[in-house]
């Protein structure tokens, strides 16, 4: 029999490419659009974990876009923690024996003078994101103490051609590619300054697939353990592109968040020693692609 997987936020780029990899392996995947079942719904998570039978669950379904949940405190906190305790309950309840991932995320380390953070980085969220998947996080270690084999993955930013332009590395691809094509003049951003630990999505999935292959259940960080400012991202991108960005780039302060961390990088030791993971793709590679592919769907 094939193994089952329920992915939560498959239409999202991580649930994309999981799906992709893990049928690839020969799986059965169950996916869950928005609009299929609502997390926040305790009674159509657990139909749906009923029905699909899942030996492995992959909760990626969240509201995470940091500066979004600024503006909406509550709303993000329904979707991360609510969300993810329904999940939960489910698997406790309907496939006891099932394997449970649950998408955590660095912005759980926040205000840390730690770096690179462990697995063991005291905790201090500086944004309601960060503290919401914090929340969500040490629900799931409970769940994991009362006998689930439920794992955190602490997800670094991890990007890709299928990443969302309301992100900045996909919104300085396609602002390159733009400029290029004569679409546009110029690419307005906040804070170039700001250095981001960022991996290819696609070797996070294999991540999130390897940390539930293992005898035991733990927690692991995500990551490419490098450090770079989204001002090499801008000068790739715009070299890639044949452009001196320099002409187009603009400093525009309404893109600054109020609070933000200055540098989180992660240390992927863990996951390196007892997952056999490392990133494949490396960051000028993944920025190139992104700007090509932008570049295509402009043609």
């Amino acid at each position: 029999m094939k193994p089952r997987a329920l992915i939560t936020g498959v239409t999202g780029q991580d649930g994309w490419y999981l799906r992709e990899l893990l049928e690839g392996k020969g799986y059965e995947v169950y996916g869950w659009r928005r609009d299929e079942c609502d997390v926040t719904d305790p009674e159509q998570v657990r139909v749906a974990v009923q029905q699909a039978q899942p030996n492995e669950i992959y909760h990626l379904a969240a509201q995470s876009h940091v500066g979004e949940s600024e503006g909406a405190v509550q709303e993000t906190r329904r979707v991360n923690v609510q969300g993810t305790e329904n999940l939960l309950r489910s698997s406790q309840r309907e496939v006891p024996e099932a394997r449970f991932f649950f998408a955590s995320s660095c912005h759980v380390f926040g205000d840390t003078t730690e770096t690179p953070q462990k697995e063991t980085t005291p905790f201090h969220p500086v944004n309601p994101y960060g503290a919401s998947k914090l929340e969500a996080t040490l629900r799931v270690r409970a769940a994991r103490q009362a006998g689930l084999f439920a794992v955190n993955g602490f997800l670094y930013n991890h990007e890709s051609p299928r990443r969302g332009e309301n992100f900045v590395t996909q919104k300085i691809c396609r602002g390159a590619a733009a400029i290029a094509a004569g679409q546009s003049q110029e690419l307005r951003l906040g804070d170039t300054s700001m250095r981001r630990d960022w991996s290819d999505a696609r070797d996070i999935v294999r991540g999130m697939w390897l940390s539930l292959q293992v005898e035991q259940p733990d927690d692991y960080i995500l990551a490419s353990g490098e450090a770079h400012t989204v001002q090499e991202v801008v000068e790739i991108a715009f070299v890639t592109a044949g452009l001196d960005w320099e002409k187009h780039v603009v400093r525009d302060q309404q893109f600054d968040r109020s609070a933000d961390p200055a540098c989180l990088v992660g240390d992927p030791s863990k996951a390196r020693a007892v997952l056999d993971w490392e990133p494949k793709k490396g960051f000028r590679e993944l920025i190139v692609e992104m700007t090509r592919a932008a570049q295509r769907a402009l043609t």
